[in-house]
């Protein structure tokens, strides 16, 4: 397991961000299907994804694939879209209960079986979201062995709870705090927000060095800006 992870949210269907992502030396590059594609470009972004695999390098950066989430209608082709560009993890948005967490790591492990890898091969990290989430994080942390970390998006997780978004977050305390806690008591990796304004690094700095202050061992980050 990673014992920190910058991961690098870069959308699947733009071949010339991808590639400007593994220059970087990020730890973990996700290759967005959902919330960085629009719903016209969501097979693009399949296919895109699965290109860049093929033909880029990169390097020692963890490759990951982010899915749309389960309820979605098209998460059970996105994922055979993803598993078949054999990346290192797959993210799941939006997880709100533990049988979420135990069909995606199903289909993985029957990928793994099919393919002849170790089971296990496929790291899972699932982002918790909504309030739902929030509540259920006792299941979902427990739910499978193959899961690595939890994600928390602050954003959702706002427009969930009905919240307005402040630089400050004091907002998202509670839910950031529950998430630290779970992820603690589960051996899990807790992954923390996203900072919109990339560019303010001061800003930055300041909610890196907060989260890390409650236990994250780990950011999300949107801009090539942002990795250092």
């Amino acid at each position: 397991m990673h014992s920190r992870r910058a991961l690098l949210y870069m959308p699947g269907d733009d071949r010339r961000k991808i590639e400007k992502s593994v220059t970087l030396g990020v730890d973990s590059i996700c290759m967005d299907m959902e919330d960085g594609v629009a719903a016209n470009r969501k097979a693009d972004a399949r296919a895109a994804i699965a290109q860049a695999m093929k033909e880029l390098n990169f390097g020692a950066s963890e490759r990951c694939i982010r899915i749309n989430s389960i309820g979605s209608g098209i998460e059970k082709f996105d994922l055979a879209a993803a598993l078949t560009a054999n990346p290192e993890a797959i993210v799941v948005p939006k997880i709100e209960s533990a049988e979420q967490v135990k069909w995606v790591s199903d289909h993985i492990e029957t990928h793994e079986l099919a393919s002849k890898k170790p089971i296990g091969t496929v790291r899972l990290l699932v982002g918790v979201e909504t309030a739902k989430g929030i509540l259920n994080l006792r299941e979902i942390a427990g739910a499978d062995k193959r899961l690595e970390a939890i994600i928390f998006g602050g954003e959702d997780f706002a427009a969930s709870v009905g919240v307005i978004r402040t630089k400050a977050a004091t907002e998202l305390i509670y839910a950031r705090q529950a998430v630290v806690t779970a992820c603690a008591a589960n051996d899990l990796q807790a992954i923390d927000i996203v900072f919109i304004d990339f560019k303010d690094p001061e800003g930055l700095r300041v909610e890196a060095e907060q989260g890390a202050g409650f236990g994250f061992s780990g950011k999300q980050i949107i801009h090539p800006n942002q990795v250092q």
